[in-house]
């Protein structure tokens, strides 16, 4: 039984994630270190998360929903630390994938690394390409799914082993370093499958809905607003028009994170340039079947 690595996440309704979140971590850490914020106590949730920590809290609508939620995180990441040497913290839709090419679990990996640091894994968005890619999802993502676009708003410091405040979002933290290893990646799943999608944006749009203000006057992500919302088969038919790249060549964009390096201001956060790159890439079959 591992104490290495403990993962924890907070899910309203997502079944679709949380099921992949929960094969997929609980099958590589056990389901004994992986602790799920049940917000609103769903019995979905629960039935799904068994084996889990399942924390049950209210779920009653907030404007300051993001706020409340990432000063919960926070507080419960602070403590997993004292019992596990890595603490990976994200949305149920973000999982940290270590390349196969690297030859070892994630686990192995995180074994090998030492501890008070933040690793940043480079952010790839997985993407349904509609115009090529019919089959429905069954079974593994990867594989009926094999288009990534990059996506630096999710190159996240999301592997905690350090003392350290995380942003509301989990976009930043108050760590100096920069830490982005090689064959680490963190797979953003929103936008993986068109049906998918719109149940979830459906949920979000009634969440926000519910508080009563717009995107604002609320500390919630904007993009959960049916104001921010566009047409969805828009959204999905606009990745065929992206600019696809030939190989799998991530280096660039892990050393324009550390030439860019640099404090948030004076907000105690450090913080890399996020740009928005038209860069569309096939994974390469390794990647096949992971989650």
């Amino acid at each position: 039984m591992q104490s290495t690595v403990a993962v924890i996440t907070m899910v309203r309704d997502d079944a679709f994630f949380l099921k992949k979140w929960v094969e997929y971590y609980g099958g590589m850490f056990g389901r004994e270190n992986c602790y799920v914020v049940n917000h609103g106590r769903g019995a979905e949730v629960a039935r799904i998360a068994d084996g889990c920590n399942i924390i049950g809290i209210p779920g009653e609508a907030h404007k300051n929903f993001d706020m409340k939620r990432w000063r919960l995180l926070n507080n419960l990441v602070h403590g997993l630390r004292s019992y596990y040497k890595h603490v990976i913290v994200g949305d149920v839709d973000e999982l940290v994938v270590l390349d196969p090419i690297a030859n070892k679990s994630l686990l192995r990996f995180l074994e090998q690394t030492p501890k008070n640091r933040v690793l940043t894994p480079l952010g790839l968005e997985v993407v349904h390409r509609i115009d090529v890619e019919g089959d429905d999802i069954t079974g593994p993502i990867l594989g009926p799914r094999r288009f990534v676009r990059l996506a630096p708003h999710y190159s996240k410091p999301g592997v905690v082993s350090e003392g350290v405040k995380i942003a509301r979002g989990g976009h930043f933290t108050q760590a100096s370093d920069l830490y982005t290893p090689e064959n680490l990646y963190l797979f953003h799943l929103k936008f993986c499958d068109f049906g998918n999608y719109v149940g979830v944006m459906d949920r979000r749009n009634e969440v926000t809905a519910a508080t009563g203000v717009g995107a604002k006057e609320a500390s919630i992500g904007r993009h959960w607003f049916a104001e921010a919302r566009g047409e969805d088969r828009a959204v999905f038919d606009a990745f065929a028009d992206m600019t696809q790249v030939e190989g799998f060549d991530m280096a660039p964009y892990r050393k324009a994170m550390h030439d860019t390096w640099e404090p948030r201001g004076d907000t105690g956060f450090w913080q890399f340039d996020r740009p928005d790159i038209d860069a569309l890439y096939e994974l390469p079959e390794r990647f096949f079947g992971a989650f």
